[in-house]
């Protein structure tokens, strides 16, 4: 059991699972930097430098402290005085990998693109930046980040995409749903094509020797006529060629315009209909006075 209460995964695929207050205080600065015993030079960002580096190339599992002690050329121990241990280190992995593609353009919305109004920019790029990142750490989709301990990148990576987003006029629990809606997208479409290629390296079969070792039987199976549907398909129905993640982004995004007119036609009809926390306080309104305030 971790110093917080919770219990992590047996190989250490748990986000928020060591000690919380440690992570926490890494992650924003608060931690105390070690004032002897390690070898110089060792710093926790060359730590969290070497961890994501050996989980992008063996993953997760790869990663240990010994492996880094090993990799960084220091004694097991010396890492300790940095780090707790791996729960907390992959809290940094996390919040390391979630910042990369904030560096690119750090000073404006993702997706901005000279256009800040245009949500549907934003929500492309979103969806392409989350999609490349899982691609480059394919180690991400094997962690449970149910509870992901907040650092400075995933804040900074909500807060632009939240600017982005905001000329929508969605509530803000819509706002965040959209955010869930489309990194889940981004994220199922990840994991299959990471099924597909850990089943490549696993049995050693590509996929087309996997589809063409089943041929004869679907081919006879079409021909059973139990299956209409299938077996008058078009043979580019299961092409490579047509790309199912543009597909379904781009209805997505239709979906979501969808909601934005019905909002903006239900204020257009209800001024007062507007939700109350998305309205900005008028800083010359008179106060409201307490009415029950001389009531006895």
């Amino acid at each position: 059991m971790a110093k917080d209460g919770s219990t992590a995964a047996a190989d250490g695929t748990t986000a928020g699972s060591g000690d919380v207050a440690r992570s926490l205080e890494l992650l924003w600065g608060g931690g105390e930097r070690p004032s002897r015993g390690p070898k110089p030079g060792l710093t926790l960002d060359r730590i969290v430098t070497a961890a994501v580096a050996v989980a992008d190339a063996e993953g997760l599992p790869a990663v240990s402290m010994r492996r880094l002690s090993t990799e960084l050329g220091t004694g097991t121990m010396s890492l300790y005085r940095y780090v707790p241990g791996k729960a907390e280190l992959l809290d940094l992995m996390l919040d390391r990998v979630l910042g990369e593609p904030l560096s690119a353009e750090p000073d404006r919305p993702a997706g901005a693109d000279g256009t800040p109004g245009d949500w549907r920019v934003a929500i492309d790029a979103m969806a392409h930046t989350y999609l490349d990142n899982l691609r480059r750490h394919p180690w991400l989709l094997k962690i449970n980040q149910a509870r992901t301990v907040l650092g400075p990148s995933a804040l900074r990576g909500l807060e632009l995409a939240l600017s982005a987003l905001r000329s929508m006029g969605l509530r803000d629990p819509e706002l965040i749903g959209v955010i869930i809606t489309v990194n889940s997208f981004a994220e199922g479409l990840a994991r299959t094509q990471g099924d597909a290629a850990e089943a490549v390296a696993q049995t050693g079969l590509s996929d087309e020797q996997f589809w063409d070792s089943q041929r004869p039987y679907l081919e006879r199976a079409m021909l059973s006529g139990a299956y209409p549907m299938m077996a008058g398909m078009s043979e580019d129905t299961f092409s490579a060629d047509f790309d199912h993640f543009e597909f379904g982004l781009q209805r997505l995004i239709a979906g979501f315009e969808a909601l934005v007119q019905e909002r903006t036609a239900e204020r257009t009809a209800d001024p007062a209909a507007e939700p109350a926390t998305n309205r900005t306080p008028d800083p010359t309104a008179e106060p409201t006075p307490d009415l029950t305030a001389d009531r006895t």
